[in-house]
């Protein structure tokens, strides 16, 4: 279908505000920062902690839902190449998560690259699940009932999560919630062939994953690439959101198809006349608010899945 017209006017308003292909990383997260965000709703608290992580300290946001609890809880990474994006770049969404799906949400401020390569941020991303794990009582958080999400390169390392949490015996994981993940260091799907003027495009991918990956080698790691693990069974149950004109479309379709064939339970929705990042656009996209409230359900329905309170 064509481009959808909230969607045109959203792309044609950001057309004067695309990055300098010669800015350095720094300049990308100081223009991301200086970008309007709208704000999400009010949650009934919010906490920012420092927790321990691989190579140092990862700062968290916890959001917690009105209520008594215990909560199920959704680790959050947010988007931005692995290069840009912080917890404030994620809170309007954190908070639309929290309210939606009634959990509480714990977003996390992971090391970015280049200063900070593969395995680095995925590293930092399963120790803070650990984290929530580990933490659940002092956070009134259902330990059976951890979820796992991101956007873009954050939904890369949520995926990532999985397959950790999977190898390495735990923590068991209730959900993971996947919107438009980056899943395969590959460019040559049709949807990067047909998707190159929405925003997001091959160069701009070629230029995160130069950054984020130490070398070359790592882009055929499950980690980096979750579409290259052998074995998918045994993942958690997975909503899988895509845009249809997105770059990332079909990497993203062909993980969803990846997980049912290996008997995981998993929804699979593009969204038509879409561009990536249209997730986050929840305040002046009506598919955008259609695509939070379908996220927020498919959790809920998955922690209502798992009995509550088993360690």
């Amino acid at each position: 279908m064509p481009l959808d017209p909230q969607q045109k006017a959203i792309l044609d308003a950001m057309a004067s505000r695309r990055a300098d292909p010669n800015a350095t990383p720094q300049q990308r997260r100081d223009a991301m920062k200086s970008m309007p965000r709208a704000k999400g709703p009010a949650v009934y608290q919010t906490t920012d902690r420092i927790i321990a992580g691989p190579v140092g300290s990862i700062p968290i946001r916890i959001y917690t839902p009105p209520g008594t609890g215990p909560f199920p809880a959704l680790v959050w990474f947010h988007g931005g190449g692995w290069v840009v994006g912080d917890l404030e770049m994620a809170d309007g969404t954190a908070r639309q998560l929290c309210a939606n799906a009634d959990c509480i949400v714990v977003s996390v401020d992971y090391h970015l690259a280049p200063e900070y390569k593969f395995p680095i941020p995925a590293e930092d991303c399963y120790a803070a699940t650990a984290w929530a794990h580990k933490s659940a009582a002092l956070f009134n958080i259902d330990p059976n009932r951890i979820a796992v999400g991101g956007d873009s390169a954050g939904s890369n390392l949520a995926a990532a999560v999985t397959l950790m949490a999977k190898d390495r015996g735990g923590p068991k994981l209730a959900f993971q919630l996947l919107v438009y993940p980056v899943t395969d260091h590959n460019y040559g799907t049709k949807s990067y062939q047909e998707n190159a003027t929405y925003g997001l495009n091959k160069d701009s991918m070629v230029w995160f994953w130069d950054l984020y990956l130490a070398k070359p080698a790592d882009g055929k790691n499950p980690y980096a690439s979750p579409l290259q693990a052998k074995d998918l069974k045994g993942l958690p149950p997975a909503l899988v959101i895509t845009g249809e004109f997105d770059p990332l479309r079909d990497e993203g379709n062909e993980y969803a198809k990846r997980l049912q064939a290996a008997g995981v339970k998993t929804v699979n929705t593009t969204y038509p006349g879409v561009a990536h990042g249209f997730f986050g656009q929840w305040s002046v996209m009506d598919k955008a608010k259609q695509a939070v409230a379908q996220a927020s359900k498919e959790l809920k329905e998955a922690f209502s899945r798992q009995p509550a309170g088993v360690r």
